[in-house]
This record gives structure tokens, C-alpha cells and sequence, in this order.
């Protein structure tokens, strides 16, 4: 497979207090999504000062904000995460990077937008069928998987467009009116196999093609 261009990926925190030490990680599957869509991934260290250097010398295609640890404000561990994530939402608004948040990575896009999360039962660990709020596009009508316990019912900031809610009405995916930024509250790298559907949705926001609900 000929790879197009180069993708960069937020890790988890993981803390490991046997050894005192505060590791940075993530699921192999993930990488091997990106892969799979054709890009290049290469890992970001949740070092705030070293980040910048990276885009010195690299020019990313997407960023993409990836699943683990809660928010610091709602329970989490990892406030270095927090500010890598912001970090990387404010280089995509300002190099018109087009980037997508998935679980985890979706919250914090809602929490720059000054989205409030609640607590939601029944969304961890589970699948549930998503429905698109305007449109019939198959990658937000369709079951996904869940494993989140925190999340919204509703969009007050004024920047973002709801793309799907789960039966329940917590909001499954979101879409920025004008930037290229997504957020999605399921995971396509837990699925058994990747999805052509998830494959189809990144490479279209990647690719800056115009994602219809």
C-alpha cells in the first residue's frame, strides 16, 4: 500500500506507579486504522513544549485526538493531555489542519467549544445504533460501538453542528460549521474489522470533501 501523507495521533496517559512512571501509549489497532486509510501515523509525546517542533518539521495531513483518559475537570488523571488536546485543536483552527476527535478526543473538542459534559448511563462497553439528525448518510445511521461515560444531549456553542445522537439522545458526533473538525464518540479501531464506512468518513473530512448527515 503506497501511503499518502502523514497523519499525527494524541496518545493515553497511562500511570504506572510501580515504576513512577507516566507512559504515553496507544492501541496498535489505531494505528493500523490510519494505515488502512492511507496515511502515515506517527505518535505525539504528551509533552506540551516538544510539540511544536514536530510541526517544524513535519507538515501533518490530520491530526487526530485519540480515545483514553477523562477531561482533569471531570475526573482524570492526566492534565498533560489536556493540554497536548488544546494544543492540537488550536493548530488545527490556525494551519487549517483538518482534525478529528474520537471518544475522548471528541470531549475535548467539546470542552474548547465551552461544551458542558454530563454524566450519561449505558455507554460504556456497549454498541448502540447512532441515527443522522438531517440526512440519511450510512456512517451515521448505523450501530457503533461505546465506551464513555461521560457525554451531551445537546450543542449550545454556536461553532459546532450535531451529525448524530444515539437512541437516547446523547450526541454521538459532531461537525465544526467551517473548520475542518469532527468528533466521533465510537471507536473504529475496536471493531473486528475496520469498517469501510469509518474509513470512508475520515478519509472525507482528511481530504476536506464535504461530509453531508
Amino acid at each position: 500500500m503506497q501511503l499518502a501523507e502523514t497523519v499525527f495521533f494524541s496518545q493515553r496517559v497511562e500511570v504506572n506507579s510501580s515504576y513512577q512512571e507516566r507512559r504515553d501509549c496507544i492501541d496498535q489497532r489505531l494505528v493500523s486504522f490510519l494505515r488502512e486509510c492511507g496515511y502515515l501515523p506517527i505518535s505525539l509525546p504528551n509533552i506540551e513544549e516538544m510539540l511544536p517542533d514536530y510541526f517544524r518539521l513535519v507538515s501533518p495531513k490530520a491530526i487526530v485526538l485519540t480515545g483514553g483518559n477523562s477531561l482533569e475537570r471531570y475526573g482524570g488523571n492526566a492534565p498533560e493531555r489536556d493540554k497536548t488536546d488544546k494544543y492540537l485543536i488550536e493548530k488545527s483552527i490556525e494551519k487549517d489542519i483538518p482534525l478529528i476527535g474520537i471518544c475522548r478526543g471528541m470531549q475535548s473538542i467539546l470542552d474548547y467549544f465551552g461544551e458542558e459534559l454530563v454524566k450519561v448511563k449505558g455507554h460504556v462497553a456497549t454498541r448502540h445504533f447512532i441515527s443522522a439528525i438531517n440526512g440519511k448518510n450510512a456512517c451515521f445511521n448505523r450501530e457503533v460501538n461505546s465506551f464513555h461515560n461521560q457525554g451531551l444531549y445537546e450543542i449550545k456553542s454556536d461553532a459546532l453542528i450535531v451529525l448524530a445522537t444515539s437512541e437516547d439522545g446523547v450526541v454521538k458526533s459532531v461537525i465544526h460549521r467551517s473548520k475542518p473538525i469532527m468528533g466521533i464518540m465510537w471507536h473504529p479501531e475496536r471493531e473486528c474489522s475496520f469498517s469501510i464506512l469509518d474509513k470512508n468518513l475520515f478519509r472525507d473530512l482528511i481530504e476536506k470533501r464535504k461530509i453531508e448527515n
